[in-house]
């Protein structure tokens, strides 16, 4: 949603938004901290492993391309935090 999509809703509306937000929030970090799991899991295998070869990396770009996902599609989040410290409800 805009800005202005979000300044025309009514503060139980943008309450709900605020609850909708701060699960997304953490269901994005559980995510986040399953993939570095992956990551971290899928790198000290490499590292105990005989043969360390660089084809095992391309896997790992996986979860690392998904943590960035999670991590740079918050725009709509910022724009409901700002309306929201705009009518003082922060």
């Amino acid at each position: 949603m805009t800005k202005q999509e979000l300044s025309l809703l009514s503060d139980d509306e943008l309450l709900l938004k605020k609850k909708e937000l701060q699960k997304s929030k953490i269901v994005h970090a559980i995510l986040i901290g399953f993939l570095a799991g992956v990551i971290a899991f899928g790198l000290g295998g490499w590292l105990m492993s005989e043969e360390r070869n660089i084809g095992f990396f391309i896997p790992m770009l996986f979860p690392i391309y998904f943590i960035y996902r999670l991590l740079k599609g918050n725009d709509e989040h910022k724009v409901l935090e700002e309306v929201l410290s705009e009518r003082g409800m922060h």
